[in-house]
Parts: structure tokens; sequence; C-alpha cells
């Protein structure tokens, strides 16, 4: 637990930071970095570490298991890196009314694992879910291909508790999933990046592990824009309920499934036999020309591990420079924005994978390569995208390359509540500066 005498050394070696600034401290090509790492291990001590920065005007960053340290942020360092490794656990579990409440630093998998006996899980699907941390996820609002079916975090969290700059705790929503009272303050937390406060604890509805799941792989030989359209479009407008519909370019399509052509993946989880009526449906619907391959429970399984560990993020190392967006268009236009990021790869001679969802409209772009060549696709995509009518993110690129692209796009005309927002929360500025919309 920090003491008075542990906040007494803390504060010594900073103001020793502050007469030298350049002293050592961990380098990281994607910043975010920080010149003291501290590990609490208690809500208590999060508060006390807060209240002690804030008191002081020493900047924060958060950090969970790091798979989201290129996500944003402009600066090398602050002052404190507050990991929340040491800052897991499950604090309340109620099987009967399927909540769980744990704290911030528990990575996913781990929560799953414990789960597992229950015959339940957490309904969120973020990559890397062995490192990625319940906190991490909320804070970033974190999601993947099974957001048709599972919905976001703002969907699945029905409380929290958070530590505001200022050491102060404060509690939104419940432990009950039926919990109308008030404004519902969870949504003003999640997706903030940590710039409005530290999250402690999280407490999430559950649902059952499914009795079954499949996945159904329809590709197609010749890339029909309109085709591609027409059949998801007639899928979604069907009785069936997929879990996931989500098209993977050629590129992504080869490495995953050894199929280099643009493929649609249809993910099913029910009882077995609801699980195959829906699998015959896609199978009596399917266009000419197309490929169809099933994978049964297991073969399902060792897909989506494979595919959540295939996009870069922080604790990737690589010697080629990655990036990775995430754009949101209307739903019916990813193929168009799957099919634009090649063409532009092909211009500026960079690798390109990219997976988009039919139902949600969501699309995550990867993009290896040369260091201009990388920000010249990422400029060029985005200008696609805003065509569109839609948005692009930059969830994912070294610190060097962050200073030369706008990471979250222009500023919206609402930017000035975000600010007020910020301000009066975090009037200092404290806390994981410019690590959300317009450098807040």
């Amino acid at each position: 637990m920090i003491t008075d005498e542990s906040l007494s050394e803390l504060k010594v070696f900073l103001k020793e930071l502050e007469i030298n600034k350049e002293d050592d401290y961990e380098q990281h090509p994607l910043g975010n970095s920080g010149r003291v790492t501290i590990f609490p291990k208690t809500e208590q001590e999060i508060s006390a570490v807060l209240e002690y920065a804030n008191t002081n005007k020493h900047s924060v960053f958060i950090m969970g298991g790091g798979t989201k340290r290129g996500y944003g942020g402009l600066l090398e360092k602050a002052d404190i890196l507050l990991s929340l490794a040491q800052y897991t656990g499950i604090v309340e579990h109620n099987p009967g009314d399927m909540t769980l409440t744990v704290k911030s630093g528990t990575p996913l998998q781990e929560i799953q694992n414990y789960l597992a006996p229950y015959n339940q899980k957490v309904s969120l699907d973020p990559f890397f879910p062995n490192h990625a941390t319940i906190g991490g996820i909320i804070s970033a609002n974190d999601s993947g291909p099974k957001r048709l079916g599972y919905g976001s975090a703002r969907d699945n969290v029905i409380g929290l508790t958070m530590v505001y700059p200022d050491g102060t705790l404060i509690r939104s929503g419940g432990k009950v999933v039926k919990n109308v009272a008030g404004y519902d303050m969870n949504k003003l937390f999640i997706g903030a990046m940590g710039t409005l406060g530290v999250v402690s604890q999280v407490t999430v509805k559950l649902r059952p592990i499914p009795k079954y799941e499949s996945i159904l792989f329809v590709s197609f030989s010749e890339c029909n824009v309109d085709e591609i359209r027409a059949f998801a479009v007639k899928v979604l407008d069907s009785m069936i309920e997929p879990i996931s519909l989500e098209i993977l370019n050629p590129s992504l399509a080869g490495k995953l499934t050894n199929t280099n052509q643009y493929t649609l993946l249809f993910s099913f989880e029910d009882v077995k036999s609801s699980v195959h009526y829906q699998e015959n449906v896609i199978r009596s619907i399917v266009p000419d020309k197309t490929t169809l391959r099933p994978l049964s429970q297991n073969e399902a399984n060792s897909f989506w591990d494979k595919f959540y560990h295939q996009q870069p993020n922080g604790l990737t190392n690589v010697a080629t420079t990655e990036a990775v967006l995430k754009i949101g268009v209307i739903n019916l236009d990813v193929i168009k924005i799957l099919q634009e990021a090649e063409l532009i790869g092909d211009t500026c001679h960079v690798s390109i994978e990219a997976h988009g969802g039919f139902g949600t409209g969501l699309c995550h772009i990867s993009i290896r390569g040369a260091n201009d060549d990388v920000v010249s696709a990422i400029k060029h995509i985005r200008k696609s995208v805003i065509q569109l009518g839609g948005y692009a993110v930059v969830k994912h690129l070294p610190i060097s390359l962050r200073k030369e692209v706008n990471v979250w796009g222009e500023k919206a005309s609402s930017h000035f509540l975000f600010e007020g927002i910020k301000q009066k929360i975090d009037h200092n500025r404290i806390l994981n500066k410019n690590r959300f919309v317009g450098g807040i």
C-alpha cells in the first residue's frame, strides 16, 4: 500500500526530474511512457497517486495491458505512468443475476476463464484478449466482428467506479441490469480514452456460453460490388441472426483462410440445431460463382484465436511501420472502403489487410510499409471515407507519425462540449493528455 513515506519519496523523485528534464526513462516507439511507473494494487492507492499528481500538477498516463499504447497521444512521456497491471481480480459475481464486477486491470481472457465453469461469458471481443484489460476495453469502447450480435461496451456495462483526477471516487450505474435511475453516466466515461478519470471497477452483464458455434465463409471469385452488397442485404433482411457478418479483403482472407478472394464471414452462436438451420439458409441463397466453406465449433474457435491476434497493436515489435485505422461508414459502404483501400495501397506501395462489418459499418484497416507511404495511405483513405460521410480514426501508429497525422480527424461542431466536460472534471489537464478527440 502507498504510505505517506512512499508518497514523499515519489515527490522527491519527481522534483529531481523537474530539475533535469533529460533524465533517462523508458523509451518506446509508441510513446505514452512515463518518467516513473507506479503499480497500484488497491483503489485507495490509485486515488492517492492521482490526488498527489493533481495537487502538484504532474501529468499522468494510464496503462493496462499495453495493447492500446499506440492509440492517441502526442507526448512521449508523462511525469507518471500509472500501470494497472497489478490491480486485478474478481470483486463480485452473481451467477443468478448474470452480472460481474471486476477490477479494471484484469485481462479479458482471465475473466472468461473464471466464468467458463459457470457457463457464462462477457459479451466483448477485443483484439489480443489475453492482454487487453477490461478497463482498457471500456476506455476505448473496443469491439470486434461480433459487435453485430454482442453490441459494444456501452451495451454491456451496467456500472462503473471511476477515480477522478483529484482522487475522488464516483460510482455510476449499478449492479443490476434493470437500472434506469438518472442520467447514464457510464456512457460519458466509456470511450473517453481515460481522459476523464481512471476506471477502477467495472460491472458488466453476462450471457450464457453458446451450446454451439460455427463459421461459414462465402468467397467471391469476382469482386462484383453490387452482387456482394445484394447478398449481404438479403441476409440482413432474413430471419437469421448471425453474430457477425464481416467481409475480408483478399489479403486478409488469404492470410486467415488461404483463399485470396473477397470473403464474407458469417458467425453463428446458438443451440446446434438452430446454427445448422441458419447455415442452410445461407447455403440456399448464395450467389453463383461463389465458394462456401464451413467451420465446425473447434475449427471456429481456432479461427477466432488467429483472427484476434492478426492486427498490429501496442505489444507488437516489428521493423516495418504499422498502422491501424478504425472507420465508420453506412454499413453497406464497407465494401467500397475495402476496395478503395486496396487501390490506395497499390498506389502508395503499402500492404493492406482489411475487414468490415455489413451489420455495423465498422471497418479495421491494417497498413504496413515505409513511414512516408503509410502516412500517405492514411490521408488518402481518410479522404475517401469523408466523401462517403464517414469517419476514420488512427488507433495504432508510432508516435513520430502520430505527430504528422491528425489521429482523430477534424474537430466536430460539438467539440466545445468535450472541452467543457474535460475542463470541469480535469481542470489541471493531468490525465492522458492529447489522447482523445481534438487533442483533449
